[in-house]
Parts: structure tokens; C-alpha cells; sequence
């Protein structure tokens, strides 16, 4: 008798039943089999093998990759399967003659005609996804040239970057003799100290005018990075801004669009409009995040009140700017009904996929400066695509020498210079300097272990006892205790409940700490922790849920976007008694307070708990990061950097020492042609 669970070919069976037998073990989704069905149908041929073809090329979709890569695809683990049923799939899709299988079909083309699939460089799309991709790297393409500056554009930024000698002042008088040297060369961004005479530097910090303290430290020393990458933005009209967190890239940007309205004021003319810029994030949530960071980073800047008011200080959602249309999934603005703007800011871009970033794109005027902003080393989008990552591919601040002689003569930092860095590389700028991680930060050092897949440096870590890092080993019995230090960290927000603070003051002790995971179901996943930490600050009398699914105090994180209320996919908001009844309150996109009735939230769960993909965006002084002591292929090095680097003040970090090494060793590789498109290595 046959076995129901073997792959092993059965009598009669076409290709699209050999697919049903693997979506009736759960191995793929039903998209997946309904896809290879709709081409089965095209063709009039379930045992065709563009049937197969289909089913993978979407379920390869389904894990965040842009297409399927011919010369790296492996026979012998198709739709993640054991290598014998790999085997079988394989010798179905006559995966040895894959290109001529492809290309000879009707429903395939090389993208100059609008057939179901595309094959291009030796890679297999859907033709909506190839045709992003292309629009994608025209439009980056497109903008990547320099723009011309005002002869003063050097001014300018030095006197946005001065040093703030104040603060150095300040601070000098609590250093002790033997770090003072390493703090002046931190503090002033040295990357050369010959020729500093660094005796009469400490001598004149407590006394002299920052003037002549700052003359004492010659400009070709310097390496700020902060202006050499608003430099960089400043003179192109497409960049990228990407560093860790801590690395100032709000800080930057700040700058960088006070040095725009400053260059854009002296080049206008009689009668002409300030510029128009827009900020935007993929979430509301991010975006709530940047309008806050952005408007402290703009206090104190040396620019008029004039020109401060031409900067904004309200971010948006890409969505929103785009212009969302009810039950439809195009925008009001697309390439033939342009925005209307002249700089548009896109924070947290590793977040956004390659359709989106598509459609934004296209939307732009051709003579639209596009800065990126985020952390090429996080996780990348939900959807397909890894557009940030793409787009850094090969950038190691290295420049062309035209570039680097712009650079130098906008901060007089000489760079590296590499005459094969592509155009689109010439406006990418990694920001290498965390201003929040120091050396003594265990946060700082565990994610730069974890970044580096350095399993020796990660041991050093764990022995150097920081006192922000801690770990609890798996392989103990300490999964209660997780749970009584989340319910001991969710307190402080609760008792405030009972004491009838104000709703502003909930958020924000809320905010404060957060547990993160892997996954969404199991002990060790976002619906487990969530009971479990519900049922433990039951146990203490801090809710009171009874049989009720609202009850005050409950956290709600929103799952779907709701255009009219203005709720996002990542929004928290808590519930809370009001004399009507119960309400659930958010803080909005501007900052403003807003309170729901239950029954209007859109999709939405309990937010004790959440995945470090919904985290992203947000950062906590207290994270508690449980990972699951199994192998999984889920567990890769971008996604525990991420987790871990949301903590600002202290890591709890419960995992298996040999789950981590597993981890950092797994690096993400997302198939996509658009590196090899925007011409970047």
C-alpha cells in the first residue's frame, strides 16, 4: 500500500497532484498550489512543468524572495523539502534543463511582453515583481548624479557640525587624567593624532574660547561621519544614510535638511517657494518615532527661525503620502499624478518591499532628492525584496575620485577612493560611531558579535559581565522566570492604571520595556508568552481579565492598517475605563492621543509579547529577547541583531548559547536581481 506521506510517485499522477500531496502535508501554501493550477489551465496541461515552476516561484515569494535564481538553485532541497522528495520535485520540473524548459514556453518571456512569468539574467519572476524591480533601480538610477551647490555650501556645514565645545567643557572636568586623551580623540572624530599637540588641547578645554580650542585641532584630522554622509546627500540626488542604532542618523538628517533650505534660500530667486519636503516611515508607528526624534534633533540648530520653519516636523506614512484608495490597491499618486515635492525622506527603509518602493518611486517628480535612512543590517521587509541591503550591497565608504573630492572640499575629511564604485554606491554612507553603545555597552558589543558572525567575540562578550547584558541559558529551567521578570517589567504601567494616571503616562511607562520573540505560536512564540504573562499578572491581582477579552490595562497591537481611523499594522495602544465604558487609546501618526471603541479596531492581538519583525522601528530601554532553543531556519543573524539592538539600557536575553552561535552563522539571502540591475557589487 502506498504511503500517503512519501513523495514517491504514484500511478498516474500529474505534476499538479504531486503538488496537492504537498499541500495536504502543510509543506507549501494554498496560493502556491492555486498558482501552479492557474498556469496548468493556461497551458491546458497539469504535467506540465512550468505547473512546478509556478508553485515554486511563489512559494519562493512567500519567504521574501524576489525571484528564483537559476545558477543557485538547489535540486535537492525544492520548497524546503527532505533531499528524496527534492529529488522527485526535481526530475518533475526538468530542473537540468531548467532555461530551455523556461524559455520555450508561451506564458515565459525575457519582460518585452506581459506573459505570467519573466526570465531575465537567468532569473524567474512573476512579471509584476521583475517590472518593480526594474522601475526600482531606473528610478535610483535616474537620480543618482550630483547636484550643483552654492559656493557657501561648505560654510554651511561647519557651522552645523561645529563641534559643541560647551559640552566637551562639561564634560571634561569628570574625566580623569588617564581617559581624557581617548575621550578628546572620540569626542573631536580624530582619525589621525599626528601633529596634535594634545597637552596644550587639554590645557585650553577649561579656559579657552571654543574658537581657539577648536583651531587647535586641525580640519584633514577630523572623520566626522555625521558630515561627511549629509555631505554626501547634500551634493546627490538620490542617497543613503544607513547605520546601527545610536549612530545619529535623526541627528544627521536634522542637519542635512537645515543645510538644504539654507542652500535652497540662497540659490532662489525673487518669488520662489521654499522647498517642499516630505518625511516619511513605512508605519505609523516609525513614523510617530521620527516626527519625536526629528523635532528634538532640530532644537538648538544655528538657522534662523525662518528657515527652521520651512523644515517639517510631522512624518507620515508612505501609504498616506501616497494616498490610499478604499478597497483598492493602487495609490492617488502614481507616475502620472506626480507628489508634489522637492525632498522626500524615507526612515527605516529597510522595512519597506520592492513593490512599495516601486510605487514611491514612480510617484516622485523627476527632479525629487530621495534620502534613505536605516540600518542596512536589520531584518528586511515583511514582503519581498531586501531593497536597502540591495542598494548597500559593497558599500564600505569608499567613493569615486570626483566624489571624494567633492566631499573633501564640502568637509575637508580626505576619503578612501575606489574608481569601480558604481554611481548608485557613490551616495551610500554607513554611519560607523554609535553615540548610545560606548565600549563598556554589552548591548553595543553583543550586536556587533552577532553582526560580525564572530562566535569568539560573542564568548568574550558573555564573559566580560556587563552590566546591561544578561544572559539566562535555555538549557536551564528559566522560562518562569522569564515570565515573572516580563510581569515585573509590565508593572509599573499597570500600577499607574490603578492609580488613575493619565492616559499619556500609561503609553509611556508601556513603552518603556517589551518581550520579543521568534515566533508567533508555541511557548516560546508571541500567543504562548502573551497567555502566560496574562495568566502571571492575573495571579498578582494587576488585571482582571474574567471572561471578558477587553479589560483595562490590556495591550493591543494592531495587525491591519485602517486608513480611516488612521490605525496601523504595528500600532500599540492600551485599554482603558472610562465613565462611558472601555476605551482602547493610541497615540497618533502627530503625536495627538485618540481613544476606540473596542468594536471599531481593526484586526488586532494582545502585545505582552511580540515578533522582533513587528518591533522593528521601535526601541525599548528594557527588552526581554526569548528565542527558541531549536534550530530553525527562521533564527538568522539579521533577525537576533535586530531584536537584540532594540534594548537601549538593558538586554534579558533568553537563548541557548548554541542557538545563538546557530543563529549569527545563518546570514539572510534573499534572492533578487536588483544589486546586479543597479549596476552596485
Amino acid at each position: 500500500m502506498q504511503d500517503e506521506t512519501s513523495l514517491t510517485p504514484l500511478d498516474t499522477e500529474t505534476l499538479f497532484d504531486a503538488l496537492s500531496r504537498l499541500y495536504s502535508r502543510k509543506a507549501i501554501r494554498a496560493i502556491d498550489k492555486q498558482f501552479g493550477y492557474f498556469i496548468g489551465e493556461l497551458l491546458g496541461d497539469m504535467n506540465a512543468p512550468l505547473v512546478g515552476w509556478a508553485a515554486l516561484l511563489s512559494f519562493e515569494l512567500g519567504k521574501g524572495n524576489v525571484c528564483i535564481d537559476l545558477a543557485l538553485l538547489d535540486p535537492f532541497s525544492l520548497f524546503d523539502l527532505p533531499a528524496q522528495d527534492a529529488a522527485y520535485f526535481s526530475s518533475l520540473l526538468h530542473i537540468e534543463q531548467a532555461f530551455d524548459t523556461l524559455s520555450s514556453s508561451s506564458i515565459v518571456s525575457a519582460g518585452e511582453s506581459p506573459t505570467p512569468l519573466v526570465l531575465y539574467e537567468g532569473r524567474l519572476y512573476l512579471h509584476r515583481n521583475w517590472l518593480s524591480e526594474q522601475k526600482v533601480a531606473k528610478e535610483i538610477k535616474k537620480r543618482a548624479q550630483e547636484v550643483a551647490l552654492p559656493a557657501h555650501a561648505r560654510e554651511i556645514l561647519d557651522a552645523l557640525f561645529r563641534p559643541d565645545i560647551e559640552t566637551l567643557k562639561h564634560q571634561f572636568s569628570s574625566w580623569n587624567e588617564a581617559e581624557r586623551f581617548q575621550k578628546l580623540v572620540d569626542f573631536f572624530d580624530l582619525q589621525d593624532v599626528k601633529g596634535i599637540d594634545f597637552e596644550t588641547l587639554m590645557d585650553a578645554v577649561p579656559h579657552a574660547s571654543p574658537e581657539t580650542i577648536c583651531a587647535l585641532v586641525p580640519v584633514d584630522k577630523i572623520c566626522n561621519w555625521q558630515k561627511i554622509a549629509a555631505a554626501t546627500a547634500l551634493s546627490s540626488r538620490f542617497s543613503v544614510i544607513s547605520g546601527g542604532p545610536g549612530t545619529g542618523k535623526t541627528t544627521t538628517v536634522a542637519k542635512l535638511l537645515a543645510a538644504l533650505v539654507s542652500c535652497s534660500a540662497f540659490n532662489a530667486k525673487a518669488g520662489t517657494p521654499p522647498l517642499e519636503i516630505k518625511l516619511v516611515a513605512p508605519t505609523g508607528k516609525a513614523a510617530n518615532r521620527l516626527t519625536q526624534s526629528l523635532c528634538r534633533a532640530l532644537e538648538g540648530l544655528p538657522i534662523s527661525p525662518e528657515l527652521r520653519a520651512q523644515i517639517p516636523s510631522n512624518a507620515s506614512t508612505i501609504h498616506r503620502l501616497l494616498g490610499v484608495i478604499p478597497q483598492r490597491v493602487e495609490f492617488r499618486h502614481h507616475q502620472e499624478n506626480l507628489l508634489h515635492l522637492d525632498v522626500l525622506v524615507v526612515d527605516e527603509a529597510s522595512m519597506v518591499d520592492l513593490s512599495l518602493m516601486a510605487k514611491l518611486l514612480c510617484a516622485l517628480p523627476p527632479h525629487a532628492r530621495v534620502i534613505l535612512l536605516g540600518d542596512r543590517d536589520q531584518l528586511a521587509s515583511v514582503e519581498a525584496g531586501a531593497v536597502l541591503g540591495d542598494i548597500c550591497l559593497g558599500a564600505k565608504n569608499a567613493f569615486t575620485p570626483k566624489r571624494v573630492q567633492k566631499i573633501l572640499a564640502l568637509t575637508g575629511t580626505p576619503l578612501l577612493e575606489d574608481e569601480a564604485v558604481s554611481s548608485v554606491t557613490d551616495g551610500v554612507c554607513l554611519l560607523r560611531k554609535s553615540y548610545r553603545f560606548d565600549a563598556n555597552s554589552g548591548i553595543g558589543q553583543l550586536a556587533h558579535a552577532i553582526n560580525q558572525g564572530n562566535k569568539w567575540r560573542l564568548e568574550k562578550v558573555f564573559e566580560q559581565d556587563f552590566d546591561d547584558i544578561f544572559l539566562h541559558d535555555l538549557n536551564q529551567d528559566v522560562y518562569s522566570h522569564a515570565i515573572e521578570q516580563a510581569m515585573s517589567a509590565y508593572r509599573p504601567y499597570l500600577s499607574a492604571l490603578l492609580k488613575g494616571a493619565s492616559h499619556e503616562m500609561l503609553l509611556t511607562l508601556f513603552s518603556q520595556a517589551r518581550v520579543l520573540c521568534a515566533l508567533t505560536q508555541g511557548p516560546f512564540g508571541v500567543s504562548g508568552l502573551n497567555l502566560s504573562i496574562e495568566q502571571a499578572l492575573t495571579q498578582q491581582k494587576l488585571i482582571s481579565p474574567g471572561n471578558d477579552i477587553f479589560y483595562p490595562g490590556r495591550p493591543i497591537m494592531v495587525t491591519q492598517n485602517d486608513h480611516a481611523l488612521g490605525l496601523y499594522n504595528g500600532d500599540i495602544g492600551i485599554v482603558v475605563k472610562e465613565r462611558d465604558g472601555l476605551r482602547v487609546v493610541f497615540e497618533m501618526s502627530d503625536g495627538m492621543l485618540n481613544a476606540f471603541l473596542p468594536s471599531r479596531l481593526p484586526e488586532h492581538q494582545t502585545a505582552y509579547a511580540m515578533t522582533i519583525h513587528k518591533s522593528q522601528g521601535s526601541e525599548f530601554d528594557h527588552t526581554l529577547l526569548i528565542l527558541p532553543p531549536a534550530a530553525m531556519a527562521l533564527m538568522t543573524r539579521e533577525l537576533v541583531y535586530t531584536g537584540i539592538t532594540r534594548a537601549k539600557k538593558r538586554l534579558d536575553l533568553y537563548a541557548t548559547r548554541l542557538s545563538l552561535v546557530r543563529a549569527m552563522k545563518q546570514k539572510t539571502q534573499r534572492f533578487t536581481g536588483l544589486s546586479s540591475a543597479l549596476g552596485v557589487r
